[in-house]
């Protein structure tokens, strides 16, 4: 349920192929991830999307009711992309919710369709989030606008998650992957020392 395109270029495609459950997520998908992420030493740029309309919609369900909700893989899995010195991308297919923030929170960048809503109803489920996502949440749109999304339960269309500050583009559904792949032209050109050495001065 986890696809990985490796190109000759050094481009990397993940791509969450679960779209029959909106691409929810297993503790295996997230490992799977993780894995990804840990191994990807050799990529000069990593897109991360999904299949289907919607990016992810968080936590399967009935994984998150047996403690896949509060597990540490989310944790592991939005550290190691954080961590990455390659260029990361999201490029959003559609709606991101739940603990599927995490990943695309510690991308570099984020692109997304029109139809994308954000939202992460943690504390309406009772849970609280991974400790790193409210951190880069805030980096990206401060503390009010973070407490708006995670304690007023407010579902963010894309264009004000645009505004916000949330993601880098909106981008038309046929578009997405071209601009993905636009985006990581000039990364994927230069030498690695370069792009990681332009990266580790922006942190």
């Amino acid at each position: 349920m986890i696809q990985l395109c490796k190109e000759d270029n050094g481009l990397w495609i993940v791509t969450i192929n679960r779209p029959e459950k909106a691409n929810s997520l297993t503790e295996a998908m997230l490992t799977e991830l993780a894995d990804i992420a840990e191994s990807a030493g050799s990529a000069k740029v990593i897109i991360f999307t999904g299949a289907g309309k919607v990016f992810s919609a968080g936590a399967d369900l009935d994984e998150a009711r047996a403690g896949l909700a509060t597990s540490p893989v989310w944790e592991r899995l939005s550290s190691a992309v954080a961590q990455l010195p390659c260029l990361t991308i999201a490029a959003l297919n559609g709606t991101l919710a739940g603990g599927a923030n995490g990943l695309a929170l510690a991308c570099d960048l984020r692109i997304a369709v029109p139809t994308a809503k954000f939202f992460y109803p943690v504390m309406k489920l009772g849970f609280l989030p991974q400790p790193s996502d409210p951190k880069r949440m805030t980096a990206l749109i401060g503390p009010s606008r973070t407490k708006l999304i995670l304690m007023g339960g407010q579902k963010i269309l894309a264009d004000e998650a645009l505004q916000f500050g949330l993601i880098d583009r909106v981008v038309e559904p046929d578009d997405l992957m071209s601009t993905a792949r636009a985006i990581a032209g000039d990364t994927l050109a230069a030498s690695t020392e370069i792009a990681q050495g332009i990266k580790s001065l922006c942190q």
